[in-house]
């Protein structure tokens, strides 16, 4: 092939060219980099029209059938990491479209799930704002020592926070909808009914992969066991809980509050009642956005355009 155009998606920290090696694919290669949202099926669709190669940032902008049947010149879809539920891959092998992915990374998510509980319980936020404005410390933090945390989860990134949490010297309670005693047992945690995992941790962090089966599997009746003093934390994905039933119970006070780095719509609309949450601690999605990550994903990316217009094989995703 010749002339490749390759579009890239949602480069939001406009580094997808400083970091990516593109000049080793020569000059017959027309890089277009956008890098804010458009979310309209029509937007996306004026901006990959004329696509070879579509670089995909995660799940941030999905590839549905709608989409890619209105993409005739598309031969190459690369995501960043190795699993993307935003894109129809019936469609794309349909199409005879080739979909690829770059390496992950598992401690990301890990620290920056950390950061987000001891950031709630030390009022992190508070005792900074105290500093800058003239004033001293005005909060009592809370202990992670002898507290329980509950993980809702316990696959790649929920053993690695178990880890953590022996280290903290925790009680760590773990539930999925297939964990076993055994394996729970393995890493340090006691396996529980979801029930007793929502009503007894003082800190709920939930660390599954979205699917069918677990968009929504949080709800209501489970938000609502949880200890008037206790913490929900979420850098999973949005999807897996209901928004408006935990939104409800932070704003009445029927638990301490919420540490989210994923919402259910994504980029949260300037005028979502979810920015204005009491009692948080908020982050827009950036618990896998490093440096190191970042190098990583654009060196594989690279590599896997090269790859496929070499025709040998690329990295293929484990959807």
């Amino acid at each position: 092939m010749s002339g490749i155009n390759v579009v890239v998606l949602d480069d939001f920290h406009s580094v997808a060219r400083s970091l990516g090696q593109w000049d080793t694919l020569g000059d017959r290669v027309e890089l277009v980099i956008h890098t804010d949202h458009v979310s309209e099926d029509e937007a996306v669709v004026a901006r990959l029209e004329r696509a070879h190669v579509v670089v995909v940032m995660r799940e941030r902008t999905p590839l549905t059938r709608q989409r890619l049947e209105r993409l005739p010149h598309l031969k190459l879809i690369v995501t960043t990491g190795m699993e993307n539920k935003a894109i129809d891959m019936a469609c794309a092998e349909e199409r005879g479209v080739v979909v690829c992915g770059t390496r992950g990374g598992l401690s990301n998510a890990v620290e920056h799930t950390w950061a987000l509980i001891l950031a709630h319980l030390r009022n992190l936020s508070a005792e900074e704002n105290n500093i800058r404005s003239g004033g001293w410390q005005t909060t009592i933090g809370r202990d992670l020592f002898g507290s329980t945390i509950g993980l809702v989860g316990l696959g790649r990134t929920g053993t690695r926070m178990a880890r953590v949490a022996r280290a903290f010297d925790m009680n760590i309670l773990a539930w999925s909808p297939h964990l076993t005693p055994e394996v729970a047992e393995t890493h340090g945690a006691t396996a529980v009914s979801k029930e007793r995992l929502f009503t007894e941790s003082d800190i709920v962090s939930v660390h599954l992969q979205l699917s069918d089966s677990t968009r929504g599997i949080i709800g209501a009746g489970d938000i609502a066991r949880m200890k008037k003093s206790a913490l929900f934390v979420n850098t999973s994905r949005g999807a897996l809980v209901d928004e408006a039933a935990l939104e409800n119970a932070v704003r009445n006070g029927a638990i301490a509050g919420a540490a989210l780095d994923v919402f259910a719509n994504e980029p949260l609309p300037a005028d979502s009642s979810m920015r204005s949450l009491p009692n948080s601690v908020l982050t827009p999605h950036v618990g896998y956005v490093t440096e190191g990550l970042y190098r990583r994903f654009f060196s594989d990316i690279v590599e896997d355009i090269a790859m496929h217009l070499a025709g040998t094989p690329v990295r293929v995703l484990n959807n």
